[in-house]
């Protein structure tokens, strides 16, 4: 255990922190104030929306790391891409089945009708071209990340079979290539949606496959050019910070003085806001990514982002949602508010922590005997 903690890079477990961290706390407004809608409350949640867009352009960045380092030690055959699927698939498939099917007895223990096309989470197409379903709702940002794990590696491992050189330079081409062909996608629903608020937009768009696949492409790019040119953004690393707090920050201040909304400013949400806020992450990297540890917090990160997967799994559908459907948190004092927050974050840690411990953790380790890296 000690050796595997070595290995780890503590940038990247403290920007998996802080993305988590964004969702939970995003979810505690849900929590306490469901039916209120202030301007602070809905920049919390907006922080929550960009925890979620956070990892996926870590998930790439980690993933496109991972692809490029096959690409240098000459891992291009199709059976090292076999081995990839694997170790990606025995990473997150076994959390999320483990995760829909206590979603699935909590509804027949409740009593509640079960989704009528609910052999769509399987392969993951319950959010493929439309709106995600009512029912364990997580699961839209994992339908994201396994079709882009599938699509552009297998592009990419049979352009190495077919042209067997410059490798690096496919790599390149080929995900700037499927960030553009997607682009399509993006332009068929700016002209076919009917927008009226920002929910109808979230849930049919940036909760939906084709249109934010390209997100976890951000991150192969992200990667592809701190590798290729790290001295540079090395040394340029609190510029770049600089550089996404302005844009980040600059960018909702505007939404939020203009009352810019998806149902008056489609354009903006589709084709500007998303790609501003992964610009902003991903500006981050070079600055996390070379972060010095901390004596005191290396732990709390580690903790916190080992579990990361099992929180955002567990917090909302099984916990969240069961404790609103028996209490009107809303209308109780702050005391108790604060009581409920307690007990819904205690919840989740504990729930996560039992499925690391005896779940998750258990299976990396079967992976990571049987199946080569």
């Amino acid at each position: 255990m000690t050796l595997i903690r070595s290995k780890r890079v503590y940038g990247i477990d403290v920007i998996r922190s802080i993305a988590i961290s964004l969702v939970l706390i995003s979810h505690c407004t849900y929590l306490l104030y469901p039916n209120n809608n202030t301007i602070i409350l809905s920049f919390i949640r907006t922080l929550g929306a960009v925890g979620v867009d956070l990892f996926f352009v870590l998930s790439g960045y980690l993933i496109g790391g991972l692809l490029l380092k096959n690409i240098e030690s000459g891992k291009t055959s199709l059976s090292h891409l076999l081995i990839f699927w694997k170790r990606r698939w025995l990473r997150t498939l076994p959390n999320y089945f483990l995760v829909l099917v206590l979603n699935v007895i909590l509804l027949l223990i409740l009593d509640d009708a079960l989704p009528k096309n609910l052999w769509l989470y399987i392969p993951f197409l319950q959010n493929f071209i439309s709106p995600h379903p009512n029912f364990f709702t997580e699961a839209w940002s994992l339908s994201i990340e396994e079709y882009a794990y599938l699509m552009l590696p297998l592009l990419l491992y049979l352009s190495f079979f077919m042209f067997k050189r410059h490798f690096k330079q496919l790599f390149l081409k080929l995900t700037l290539a499927m960030i553009i062909a997607l682009f399509a996608f993006k332009i068929s629903y700016y002209f076919n949606a009917n927008v009226t608020s920002y929910k109808e937009w979230s849930s049919g768009f940036r909760k939906v496959v084709l249109y934010r696949i390209d997100a976890i492409y951000f991150g192969f790019l992200l990667v592809y050019f701190i590798k290729k040119y790290n001295t540079f953004f090395m040394q340029k690393k609190k510029l770049f910070s600089a550089i996404a707090l302005f844009v980040f920050g600059s960018t909702h201040l505007l939404i939020y003085y203009f009352s810019l909304y998806p149902q008056t400013h489609l354009g903006l949400y589709v084709f500007l806001y998303i790609p501003l806020v992964l610009l902003s992450c991903a500006l981050l990297f070079p600055y996390f990514i070379d972060l010095k540890q901390n004596g005191i917090l290396k732990n709390v990160f580690y903790f916190i982002s080992t579990r990361s997967y099992a929180i955002y799994l567990v917090n909302y559908s099984l916990i969240l949602l069961t404790v609103q459907r028996y209490y009107e948190v809303d209308q109780i004092s702050f005391f108790a508010k604060v009581l409920f927050l307690v007990l819904f974050l205690s919840l989740t840690i504990i729930i996560a922590q039992i499925i690391y411990l005896f779940f998750e953790r258990p299976i990396l380790s079967l992976r990571d005997k049987y199946v080569s890296k």
